[in-house]
């Protein structure tokens, strides 16, 4: 067996066996430098396309994940612990867009306060945590999404989030461009100026 090969077949059983996406840096650590990872992973994800398994970029690192045309016939039903209210899901997409963001930032975005449990409830489910905090008046922490955020929503990266445009199409926003500036907050002075007398 050529050492090319044996490296594809080194590739595909760690993608299996681990639980969350690896990287390429990781894959590197088990193949050594002199070993073309990136190119490996693409004839890796070529071999798999047509198959019931697809190797994919997702969070940064690659796993193994169903085929999509699939996923429909493969669903297990399982009882969901609680679902997310209303309040989770804005503060979860708040987060994602603007992150890092404090939780004053995400009231004065979403309009309205926090309830005790809503950052509570994401980072129980594992999609938020905190990075840091801002230099200034009280240096309230900073929250971010997670690896297991893009995981969880198919995403490759933050940069693979839909656009206004996107989510108009897709008919979970109706919101004309002056009435979002308005709710997100981005156009007070401009609010304040029209409201002087």
């Amino acid at each position: 067996m050529s050492d090319r090969a044996q490296q594809l077949r080194l590739i595909e059983a760690l993608l299996f066996a681990a639980a969350e996406p690896i990287g390429e840096e990781a894959l590197i650590r088990y193949l050594g430098d002199a070993a073309d990872v990136r190119v490996l992973l693409q004839e890796l994800a070529e071999a798999f396309a047509g198959r019931g398994v697809n190797l994919v970029r997702l969070a940064g690192g690659w796993a193994f994940r169903t085929a999509p045309d699939l996923a429909g016939k493969l669903r297990i039903e399982r009882p969901v612990a609680r679902k997310l209210s209303r309040a989770a899901v804005e503060t979860l997409a708040v987060i994602a867009y603007h992150q890092p963001v404090t939780r004053a930032e995400i009231e004065q975005i979403r309009g309205v306060a926090l309830g005790k449990g809503t950052i509570d409830a994401l980072l129980e489910a594992g999609w938020v945590r905190p990075k840091g905090r801002r230099a200034g008046p009280g240096r309230p922490l900073l929250w971010v999404t997670t690896p297991g955020f893009l995981v969880h929503f198919g995403l490759g990266s933050l940069n693979e989030l839909p656009g206004l445009d996107e989510l108009r199409a897709a008919g979970l926003l109706d919101l004309d461009p002056l009435t979002l500036l308005e709710r997100t907050g981005e156009n007070n002075a401009e609010q304040e100026a029209l409201a002087r007398p």
